[in-house]
């Protein structure tokens, strides 16, 4: 168990955290983007609305990485760039597979919200933690991240936060960028830009993303094709629209944990050989933003958009006990419908989202041939354990309003109202006698929530505001916990999980020079579903309520005139309040399968790490135009491996190195080393309640990659 010291430390560095950085001051929101250049209060973000406001409008952290940052960073993952914000955290599960950590602990949760230009890539009910691959990040024009319960403008997920990429805008003039990337264990990486204007009214883009990479463990091979376009028009007065298409396909092959010797002595060993717990992606987005302003103070805009996705994947995580294969495919249709009036001392925003998405879900059994302790093929048995149809249909109106009573403060106040239906239609017919795989018979269900939210603004000088922020957030349960329960029974009963955040933070620009923000979070979960291992089943639940507390700190500050340091730092306290469910484990003093009642209130939450720090120091030197080298120091605070909390993963701390050199405007080089020391670190470390046995996702080794940009 746990000593006094390290019950205490969590504390401690809560408490003591502020005191800290209001004697010290610096630390950042997104190193790399030369932020201090520029007052950060006027800095542009469009999540907040889906309409561009300056920070300083905003009652909520928001992390911003820019086009330059994305640009320099050359991300080959989307956590080597995330993970620059104060309090995100995002793993390498490998290619770019990953969990997410933004105020909550690392997990597969639905607790976040991934958008592209303010629209969700997935429909409520088919979240899936890898869905940033579906993205195209590196030629992103920016990546923003809402810490905490998203505004009165998104709905379910997005408790932990919303991470939304915005596409590049079309250019005025012809333009072609093309960039190819070499590096270790196979890596290959070509990045196509290109656009032009079309006539005088319209313009457009052309973004393509080819990746490949061998990976370095033992068949851990990873390939992605994305294509991405954009048509900008204006074509009439008053009337602009915007056409986006995202096209991606994700061929990625399943990666094992590891069991301490392996992990620390062959670390590139991988269980899964062949086509062993492998993935395959096609997600395809179409959306057309039609914007009409009948005068200077109103706007109206319409946006019809649609999705289709499929994946079949086997999940690495049940060829142990259920292998089997499955095939989900799901098509959107929705629309967003928005009205804002701008008063003379606010503004108002009506509107509704809506969303129908049918879609399918196909599982076989399958068997696995093992050689030794390694899965090694597989065969399909033509039996099918899962087969239905869900169409789920959402409608959410919501209110959005501001007020400023003074010039030095901003109020704002929103409220949404979600209501969810799910038809559900079991497509197998014959009556269900697998205990092992309850299927609930043909059934709708539906949902609804309120979800308020009210903010202030503070303006304490010119350079200087206190904002605070109440919000409400829930999260619906998937599809696929539904009626896919495996040998659970009740899941269609599940109930949302609710949450509810307090914030209050300062920001502002010390010296002309130095940029800051502060934010102090108080955040309550309740109904959290969960899943857990009972003998040699999993079953699913709604579980009690748990608290998450935490400080996160960014600064961007220039040393001189050829050095900039940024650095963003977030200490966090997560916990169980009331958390209990039945445990059975075989007891081999008789022989059978005993069972206990586990609470786990006032332990931490599993998986929550303590601290989450990262430090670049940029070096631009005036002796040398146009190179820029930065160095990286990112750390992972130490975790309690579950929810008993008798096991730790200590943590680690990783330098990277990156730089890059203009040669002409047209012309650049670049290059990353990453894991300058080659340290040993898990990007995930966890256990089964009742089972001693840690299992790890040994992080990249120390790997260089390195490219050449070129533009004309």
């Amino acid at each position: 168990m746990p000593n006094k010291e390290d019950a205490v430390r969590p504390a401690a560095i809560f408490i003591l955290a502020p005191a800290a950085i209001a004697l010290s001051l610096p630390a950042p929101d997104a190193a790399g983007s030369s932020l201090h250049r520029d007052n950060a209060l006027e800095q542009v973000i469009v999540t907040a609305t889906r309409e561009a406001k300056t920070r300083s409008e905003l009652a909520e952290s928001v992390g911003v990485i820019s086009e330059e940052a994305l640009e320099h960073i050359a991300p080959a993952h989307p956590a080597d760039a995330l993970n620059r914000v104060a309090g995100v955290h995002v793993n390498n599960l490998g290619g770019e597979g990953h969990m997410t950590s933004i105020r909550q602990p690392i997990s597969t949760a639905g607790v976040y919200l991934f958008l592209e230009d303010g629209i969700p890539t997935r429909p409520t009910g088919f979240f899936n933690h890898n869905g940033l691959y579906e993205i195209n990040v590196p030629q992103s024009a920016q990546l923003e991240v809402t810490k905490g319960p998203a505004s009165a403008l998104y709905g379910s997920d997005a408790i932990g936060g919303v991470i939304n990429a915005v596409t590049k805008a079309a250019p005025e003039a012809a333009e072609v960028s093309l960039s190819g990337e070499v590096g270790a264990d196979g890596w290959q990486r070509a990045l196509i830009s290109g656009g032009n204007s079309l006539g005088a009214s319209s313009a457009y883009r052309l973004d393509l993303n080819r990746t490949a990479s061998e990976g370095f463990r033992e068949e851990a091979d990873y390939t992605r094709t994305s294509l991405s376009g954009r048509l900008d028009s204006q074509f009439a007065e008053g009337w602009d629209s915007k056409t986006v298409l995202s096209y991606s396909t994700i061929d990625q092959s399943g990666v094992s944990g590891l069991e301490e010797d392996d992990y620390r002595n062959n670390v590139q060993k991988n269980l899964y050989h062949g086509d062993i717990g492998y993935r395959e992606v096609e997600a395809l987005r179409l959306s057309s933003e039609l914007a009409y302003t009948p005068s200077a103070s109103s706007l109206i805009t319409a946006t019809p958009f649609i999705r289709h996705n499929s994946m079949a994947m086997m999940p690495s995580w049940m060829v142990t006990y259920d292998p089997n294969i499955r095939d989900t495919e799901f098509s959107s249709y929705g629309l967003l419908l928005k009205y804002r009036r701008d008063f003379e001392r606010g503004e108002m925003i009506v509107g509704v989202d809506a969303d129908y998405t049918p879609s399918e879900y196909r599982e076989e059994r399958i068997t696995v041939a093992r050689d030794g302790e390694y899965f090694v093929d597989y065969a399909r048995t033509g039996a099918l354990t899962y087969h239905f149809d869900a169409e789920q249909t959402s409608v959410s109106p919501y209110v959005h309003g501001e007020f400023a009573p003074s010039e030095n403060w901003r109020l704002s106040a929103g409220l949404r109202y979600d209501v969810f239906e799910v038809d559900y239609e079991d497509q197998l017919g014959t009556p269900n006698t697998d205990p092992s795989h309850f299927r609930p018979v043909s059934q709708s269900r539906d949902y609804d929530n309120l979800s308020p939210k009210l903010g202030a603004v503070y303006k304490l000088n010119d350079n200087h505001q206190l904002y605070a922020s109440y919000r409400h957030a829930f999260r619906a349960p998937t599809v696929g916990t539904l009626f896919r329960p495996g040998s659970s029974e009740g899941t269609t009963e599940l109930e949302p999980v609710t949450s509810v955040s307090q914030e209050v933070g300062l920001r502002g620009i010390v010296a002309e020079r130095v940029n800051y923000e502060v934010a102090v979070y108080d955040m309550t979960t309740e109904n959290d579903i969960v899943s857990y291992i009972e003998g040699n089943d999993r079953k699913t639940t709604n579980a009690g309520e748990t608290s998450h507390k935490g400080v996160e700190v960014s600064v961007q500050a220039p040393v001189g005139q050829a050095w900039e340091l940024g650095v963003s730092y977030a200490a966090m306290r997560q916990q169980y309040e009331d958390f209990s469910y039945v445990f059975s484990r075989f007891d081999p003093s008789c022989y059978c399968m005993v069972s206990e009642n586990l609470n786990f209130a006032g332990n931490a939450i599993s998986r929550a790490p303590e601290s989450l720090a990262n430090v670049t120091l940029a070096y631009t030197p005036q002796w040398l135009n146009g190179l820029r080298m930065e160095l990286e120091w990112s750390h992972m605070g130490d975790y309690y491996t579950d929810q008993t909390n008798t096991q730790k993963y200590a943590g680690h701390e990783l330098f990277n190195l990156r730089a890059t050199h203009h040669f002409a405007e047209d012309l650049s080089v670049y290059a990353r080393l990453s894991n300058i020391t080659d340290e040993r670190y898990s990007t995930y470390t966890s256990n089964q309640v009742g089972d001693a046995d840690l299992s790890y996702r040994p992080g990249l080794p120390r790997s260089l990659f390195a490219g050449v940009r070129y533009r004309f």
